[in-house]
């Protein structure tokens, strides 16, 4: 059962909270946001290969997307990378694949078709950190992706990475953040934004529910964070058939687009 803790840390964000006139969000387009969430699939192979797609559209090409074959499953992690003015990194991760039931809009389409959005975001602003999305597969069968990814960074890649940021069944209802599992200074900058930027946060906490992408991050010591939209009222709908275009909060989805887009601006200007 998800524990829910609807606690704002008023005494953490008292200390420094970033100003609105301050924290410079990077444009969001809805309607390309909308787009890309429609162009779901009940197949994984169609997924990556829509996202491939995507990242393409977005501006993202040539030696800056690549596919990482992993080892023992059929399909590849896609990995966009986005340089920066230094070699210190920021990865934003979200597994594209399905569960065998549903059409796994929310779970995790959500998360996996807005990974171009943000990369078109930030695209057209300067940079202190590079920058490196990537839609994980198979999540849904132990975080292969994910682990295999995050087992293959040397030390010296680790110690360069200095966030992970991963999106994971959003737009159930407004943003929520699995606290409990969070580096605490990645926690405290994403209610600062919130905060900034006057966007809805709350803190589900979903330890019984299994793990995140995150977590294999947190193993090889690199800071992490996991933003979802899960509830008490809406578990239910993950890995069945209610998992469908129809379940999408469109309102509340946008709203959490424009908070993680804010969220990465802000800790590129914040992580040394």
């Amino acid at each position: 059962m998800i524990l829910l803790a609807r606690i704002l840390f008023l005494s953490l964000l008292a200390q420094d909270l970033v100003s609105a006139q301050e924290l410079e969000a990077p444009p969001m387009r809805p309607e390309g946001i909308e787009a890309r969430l429609k162009q779901f699939s009940s197949s994984n192979e169609e997924r990556k290969t829509t996202l491939l797609r995507l990242f393409q559209e977005a501006g993202c090409r040539d030696q800056s997307l690549t596919e990482q074959a992993v080892r023992g499953v059929r399909l590849p992690n896609v990995i966009c990378t986005l340089p920066g003015l230094t070699d210190s990194v920021i990865i934003v991760g979200a597994h594209f694949d399905l569960s065998e039931s549903g059409e796994g809009v929310v779970d995790n389409w959500t998360g996996a078709s807005l990974l171009p959005s943000l990369f078109e975001s930030l695209r057209g602003q300067s940079r202190n950190h590079t920058f490196v999305f990537i839609g994980f597969t198979e999540e849904e069968k132990g975080l292969i992706g994910s682990k295999f990814y995050a087992a293959r960074l040397t030390r010296e890649q680790r110690a360069r990475t200095r966030a992970m940021v991963n999106l994971d069944t959003l737009g159930l209802s407004d943003t929520k953040v699995w606290a409990s599992r969070a580096d605490p200074n990645l926690l405290k900058a994403l209610f600062e934004v919130a905060g900034a930027t006057q966007l809805p946060l709350e803190i589900v906490n979903a330890d019984r529910m299994g793990e995140a992408d995150s977590k294999s991050f947190t193993d090889v010591k690199i800071p992490s964070i996991t933003i979802h939209s899960l509830t008490q009222e809406t578990l239910p709908i993950l890995h069945t058939s209610s998992d469908r275009w129809e379940a999408v909060r469109l309102d509340d989805y946008l709203r959490t687009c424009r908070l993680i887009a804010a969220y990465l601006a802000f800790l590129d200007t914040l992580l040394e």
